[in-house]
């Protein structure tokens, strides 16, 4: 019994550790993961070269379809004609006169007898002062004179029979010369009754108050039944002379001498007054002269025009644009404003050639009306040159000409004339009437251009 042995069903340990049979499952899982995110990423990458050079070939084609392509452009023609130089400023309107209305007498005012805004001439009835009072005073003087008349008769009837005694040597020389003496009196107490009576009528005249110009009344400053008198300073009313009108203007004083030779040569200068945003012209004068001093604090001189203004276009004080005309340049060549590109290196247009080839060329710009420029040098008449559209040349570009029509791109303004807006134009009010073939192909331009751009950044 004590041979027998019970047996451990436990199994032994593998060096002292457990086995671990997970394992190699957990290897092989972990390699098979890598070998699929390598097989992605050289498919991804492939194909990404492919794209690639899939855009830059699409990018060639279309870049050379561009530059093989006719640019469509809109053109005008460069012609010979007259440009007018016109000199710029600022000023305001001023009457000839203006008027404030005042009582030349006190009173009651009885009348009023203009309306506000009224057009009166010289020596209408404006209103009327109570005159009584000095119809009173004109009848005292009147009655004084009669008085005084009476006595000078009989002094001097008197003074006849003194004379008659004096040479029969019936009186003494003294009483002659007594009554001679009051004979002289009589005759100067009559001269001052006689002025009494002319300052009474006067101002029983000024009793009624008469325009001393003709032109606008303005608003009424006294109702009637007003007590008014000479020391009032408000007036009755104010009027302002319209017709004529002038206008005092300030330019630099760099322009002097070109209004000068002018003026001292006897030419009328034609001056032309705009509305505060110079769209309409109000009305056309002449210069009429030139201050005789510079401002030096703002380096400017001052001008006066006369204006006719017989639509009434012109009213006191209000602010106009000027443009005096000194000059009128004959036979010049002219082409739109728009036409002029600016560069580092000067003005330059591009001039379409024979083969409808465009080429850069350096223009020298000289006096600019409205729209129009006068070219100094660089272009000649009939040679036509690109207004829309230049953004997108280069040198011998090819282009397609979608329009061509100097009316509809700017004419010059006839001699003596000009733009209601003198103002530089541009491309885009210009021509309003490019075609849409046009803008179809620039806009397929632009989306080639941003397909190439998205395929290769």
């Amino acid at each position: 019994m004590n041979d027998l042995t019970v047996p451990d069903n436990k199994p032994e340990p593998d060096n002292g550790k457990p086995r671990r049979r997970w394992l190699p499952w957990l290897i092989c899982l972990i390699v098979l993961i890598a070998v699929v995110l390598g097989i992605r990423h050289f498919v991804a990458q492939r194909k990404a070269e492919a794209d690639s050079a899939a855009g830059v070939q699409s990018m060639r084609r279309g870049g050379a379809g561009m530059a093989n392509r006719a640019m469509p452009v809109v053109a005008a023609t460069a012609r010979s004609g007259d440009i007018n130089v016109y000199l710029n400023g600022l000023g305001s309107a001023v009457p000839l006169n203006a008027v404030t209305v005042k009582p030349q007498v006190g009173g009651q005012l009885m009348k009023v007898l203009f309306r506000e805004g009224q057009l009166v001439k010289k020596g209408d009835l404006l209103a009327q002062i109570d005159p009584r009072a000095y119809q009173v005073e004109l009848t005292q003087a009147e009655g004084q004179m009669a008085r005084d008349q009476a006595l000078l008769k009989n002094a001097q009837i008197d003074l006849e029979r003194y004379r008659t005694l004096f040479k029969q040597d019936s009186i003494a020389r003294q009483q002659l010369d007594t009554q001679e003496s009051l004979v002289r009196q009589y005759q100067g107490a009559i001269k001052v009754d006689q002025g009494q009576i002319d300052a009474a009528k006067l101002q029983l005249t000024y009793a009624s108050i008469t325009a001393p110009i003709g032109g606008r009344v303005g608003l009424r400053q006294v109702d009637p039944g007003n007590i008014v008198s000479t020391s009032d300073t408000t007036g009755i009313v104010v009027i302002t002379q319209l017709q004529p009108i002038s206008v005092v203007f300030t330019m630099p004083e760099d322009n002097i001498p070109a209004v000068m030779r002018r003026l001292q040569a006897g030419e009328k200068l034609i001056v032309d007054a705009y509305d505060r945003a110079q769209l309409h012209k109000l009305a056309t004068g002449t210069l009429l002269t030139i201050d005789n001093q510079i401002d030096a604090a703002t380096g400017t001189v001052k001008l006066k025009a006369q204006f006719a203004n017989e639509d009434f276009g012109l009213f006191a004080n209000q602010f106009v644009n000027t443009r005096l005309l000194v000059e009128t340049k004959h036979d010049v060549v002219i082409v739109p404003s728009a036409g002029i590109q600016h560069g580092s290196k000067g003005d330059y247009a591009y001039v379409i050639g024979a083969d409808n080839t465009v080429s850069v060329r350096n223009v020298k710009t000289g006096t600019t009306q409205g729209d129009d420029t006068e070219i100094v040098s660089g272009l000649k008449a009939g040679e036509r040159i690109v207004v829309d559209g230049a953004d997108k040349l280069r040198e011998g570009a090819k282009v397609d000409v979608a329009l061509q029509d100097n009316k509809q791109v700017g004419t010059a303004a006839p001699a003596g004339q000009g733009d209601a807006h003198p103002r530089r134009g541009s491309r885009k009010d210009a021509h309003p009437g490019a075609p849409a073939a046009a803008q179809a192909a620039a806009a397929e331009d632009r989306k080639a251009a941003a397909a190439a751009k998205g395929a290769n950044p």
